[in-house]
């Protein structure tokens, strides 16, 4: 009886040691994954000060780090900043390619990590159109509905995000205007070829417009050529005015 009584003692005193290294594990996974938040969450806060300070460099530099990270939020904005670092004109051709492949594993790889995230779709979708443009233009053309489609969910996602819609502008645009060699193409690719028009795209240009006003040079100049391209010159004026004054704080702004 002694030695059973024992027994059980030692067995309840072993049962509280096992409780508390389990207690004590599941505290240290929790301390873990908590500074691991705030890590990741101080990481995107500098990344998006830095982006907002166009110092494209620096935030790279900064984000490429986390290449390997599990975060679609960290991963989306690497695609994004690859993209802007290969934009640079001082990126040779060589780095531009790089990373511009790069850019688009990223933005995949956020997807794979949280496909509710809408940055992530519209970042896939902007880094396999620049993609395209290393692949030639059949491929640029067979991945054209995927990349809308992709436009399209990130608008699902977040209906307010201007930017998205003024990209769906820009594909309608680039519909409308291609050229009859690239319809051909896009014939043998597609049972029913896509199509626009460019009352189409200025619709969408002008939805971009009224969701965050003035957020984009590049939306003021495809107002101005749109309505150009339907002979509106009084309307093309007053947007291509508004995008020459626009004020330039990135390379694309001087661009437009």
């Amino acid at each position: 009886t002694q030695v059973l009584r024992k027994s059980l003692q030692r067995g309840v005193v072993l049962s509280t040691g096992s409780l508390l290294v389990y207690e004590a594990h599941k505290l240290m996974s929790r301390f873990a994954e908590v500074h691991a938040s705030f890590k990741v969450e101080e990481v995107i806060e500098q990344a998006d000060y830095l982006y907002g300070s166009g110092e494209t460099e620096k935030l790279y530099r900064l984000l490429v780090q986390h290449k390997n990270s599990d975060d679609a939020e960290l991963l989306w904005r690497l695609a994004r900043s690859s993209r802007d670092l290969a934009q640079l004109s001082s990126t040779s051709a060589e780095e531009k390619r790089q990373l511009t492949y790069d850019s688009l594993e990223y933005a995949k790889k956020a997807l794979e990590k949280n496909e509710s995230n809408s940055a992530a779709h519209k970042w896939y979708g902007i880094c396999l159109s620049d993609v395209g443009d290393y692949e030639g233009i059949k491929t640029k053309i067979g991945n054209a509905i995927v990349i809308k489609e992709h436009f399209q969910r990130a608008i699902e996602l977040n209906p307010k995000d201007a930017t998205t819609i003024h990209l769906i502008g820009i594909w309608c645009y680039s519909f409308a205007e291609m050229p009859w060699y690239q319809r051909k193409i896009a014939a043998t690719l597609f049972a029913t070829p896509p199509t626009s028009t460019f009352q189409e795209a200025l619709r969408y240009f002008h939805m971009a417009e009224e969701a965050d006003p003035n957020f984009y040079s590049k939306n003021l100049l495809f107002l101005g050529k749109t309505y150009l391209k339907l002979n509106n010159k009084k309307m093309a004026l007053l947007w291509l005015s508004k995008a020459k004054e626009y004020p330039a704080q990135t390379e694309e702004d001087k661009q437009v």
